[in-house]
């Protein structure tokens, strides 16, 4: 028994010794050199070999969409590599779907620059702009959901959509060794340049939510970049169904400010869902618009409503909800945000209700 243990022990360490020594050899070793980076047929980068694809990007200040701060766990940075990207990784596999092989889409944060490339990304993110930023106000919504407004500074404004996100940026802080980014949905309206505003949620565990609600205070430095999403206010006259819950307030925040703003008359209906009464927020400012917009209303429905809460309100989820105030009728569009499961069922709801699937619009948390 223990020279079977020294074994496993013995070639434990040396798979670990030759992990270090290829590491070192790519790192030290391996002199890629200058390598140029064609983007879209028409702007060349000249970017030192080595490096991934997703980082000397952002080194050259085109920002490109990662959730996961470039770690391989998000899928966000899908880019198409028409040349010298090498076979595809087992790491990129889950992440990719047989069309995304067949059009040479990869993701760009496991895709090494080891010689020329020639890539596509879509033209929007040539805006995308890095932004320094003061955290001008740090508020409490509930126990756990934290809203934040940054006002930015340097002289610089940020040009949005009604929807959209940014990645903020964690700095290294007790607990946490390395910089990470993380995608959070704007919620202020776009008329308000100089400033955004965020609905953070805190995530046990999580490094960029605990740094939000643990060590990040009123007056203090912030980085983030953006703006990014295809999930933003349609310029049509439909009727809106909006759906969302917890943080997922943030993007409907954002749309229902934009159509405030900009004298939008559009008839709109908004389900948030919530666990209890104390899980409910911005309540004042739903009403508000209530009694401002040409013809909204806001219908807040608890799932687990406590004895205490007195709550006569929509009760169960909001595909519940869906199902007892929403009848079918023409021209109508989907707005929805939470997370995956939330989604998907809220999207089934919908389908019934005569929806078009063409004409539903989500931000999926995953």
């Amino acid at each position: 028994m223990i020279n079977i243990l020294v074994t496993i022990g013995v070639i434990s360490g040396l798979s670990t010794i030759l992990a270090l020594l290829l590491t070192i050899a790519d790192v030290y070793i391996a002199d890629y050199g200058e390598k140029k980076i064609i983007i879209n047929g028409e702007k060349e980068l000249i970017v030192d070999g080595g490096n991934t694809l997703l980082s000397s990007l952002v080194g050259s200040s085109i920002f490109i969409p990662s959730a996961c701060g470039g770690k391989g766990s998000c899928g966000y940075c899908k880019c198409k590599i028409n040349n010298g990207a090498g076979p595809v990784l087992a790491t990129e596999l889950s992440y990719l779907t047989d069309e995304d092989q067949k059009n040479n889409v990869r993701l760009s944060c496991q895709v090494k620059v080891k010689e020329d490339m020639e890539i596509e990304i879509p033209e929007e993110l040539f805006n995308v702009k890095q932004f320094r930023a003061i955290v001008e106000e740090a508020q409490d919504l509930t126990d756990k959901i934290k809203f934040l407004r940054f006002k930015i500074i340097d002289g610089q404004e940020i040009s949005f959509k009604a929807g959209q996100y940014v990645q903020l940026i964690a700095p290294a802080y007790p607990g946490n060794k390395e910089e990470v980014y993380r995608a959070y949905s704007i919620a202020s309206s776009t008329k308000h340049q100089d400033y955004i505003d965020l609905i953070i949620g805190y995530v046990e565990g999580g490094i960029l939510t605990t740094y939000v609600h643990k060590h990040l205070s009123k007056g203090d430095e912030v980085s983030f970049n953006g703006p990014y999403g295809d999930f933003y206010l349609q310029n049509t006259d439909a009727e809106m169904v909006m759906v969302a819950v917890g943080t997922g307030m943030a993007p409907i925040r954002s749309i229902l400010y934009e159509m405030l703003d900009k004298g939008i008359n559009r008839r709109a209906v908004y389900f948030f869902g919530a666990r209890s009464k104390d899980d409910l927020f911005m309540l004042d400012e739903m009403k508000m618009l209530e009694e401002n917009l040409y013809d909204f209303k806001f219908i807040p429905t608890l799932s687990r409503p406590q004895e205490e809460d007195d709550w006569e309100g929509a009760k169960g989820r909001v595909t519940d909800a869906i199902a007892e105030y929403l009848d079918e009728a023409p021209n109508r569009e989907a707005y929805l945000c939470g997370s995956a499961p939330m989604i998907d069922s809220t999207v089934k709801s919908l389908l019934t209700k005569g929806f078009s699937e063409d004409r539903i619009f989500y931000d999926k948390f995953e």
